[in-house]
């Protein structure tokens, strides 16, 4: 590969060449805030399903278990 020998040239070339360089830096500061961003809705959905699964235990339980006895009043006659 011959090298540039304008002055010119060789700027363009430095510029293009420090272009993909940032461009390579952005891409992987986006992609570690995609995979950061991903984990974070995750955790949270574990979180949720969690609740609601305990939730749903507890709604189960209380239908299972036999109603309180009513304490009956005095009939009037």
């Amino acid at each position: 590969m011959s090298t540039p020998k304008n002055p010119k040239d060789m700027e363009r070339a430095q510029a293009a060449f420090h272009k993909k360089e940032m461009q390579l830096r952005d891409g992987a500061k986006a992609m570690a805030e995609y995979k950061s961003a991903g984990d974070a809705v995750r955790a949270k959905t574990e979180k949720l399903r969690a609740l609601r699964e305990a939730k749903e235990e507890q709604d189960r339980a209380s239908k299972a278990a036999p109603p309180a006895a009513k304490a009956k009043g005095k009939k009037k006659t």
